[in-house]
């Protein structure tokens, strides 16, 4: 995988384990979250009465789905994945500890987004060991703007 790469897919939950949208935009508001998300709101799953800024954005790459159906057998749709933003062509697990861009707005990579047995409730048993390192990136938003599907994504040298 190269370290540019390009927004696959948008998808946002009104609440914790509400079904997904997909969606071409979504306005990002810095220490916020993306503008009609749970985590946005506070009505997440995993939602904290102090701010958590890893809880702001997610992003899942469709290479590590691709990986789940070819290793395990087990297709899961973009928006089952439960993560906000889904990637081509960028390596998420370096993007931890850094600051990259989607489109015009900047992120900085928090942790890992490790698969949990919420996510696994919510689809079919297997998807924990099948996304474990590879559960996409918990990020904080920096700077407000729009993103859309197609926008590309770089990491800040």
């Amino acid at each position: 995988m190269s370290r540019n790469g390009i927004v696959v897919s948008i998808h946002l939950a009104a609440a914790g384990a509400a079904p997904v949208r997909e969606v071409v935009e979504v306005r990002a508001v810095a220490g916020k979250g993306l503008e009609g998300d749970r985590y946005f709101t506070r009505s997440g799953t995993y939602s904290k009465p102090q701010r958590d800024p890893g809880t702001e954005a997610t992003l899942i790459e469709s290479e590590a789905l691709e990986a789940l159906t070819r290793d395990y057998g087990i297709e899961l749709a973009p928006g089952a994945s439960r993560r906000n933003i889904m990637t081509r062509g960028v390596a998420l697990n370096d993007l931890v500890g850094r600051e990259f861009t989607i489109g015009a707005v900047a992120f900085r990579g928090v942790r890992l987004c490790e698969p949990c047995a919420h996510l696994q409730k919510l689809t079919q048993p297997g998807v924990m060991r099948g996304l474990v390192h590879r559960g996409g990136l918990n990020a904080e938003i920096l700077t407000d703007g729009a993103i859309r599907v197609g926008d590309a994504i770089h990491p800040v040298k």
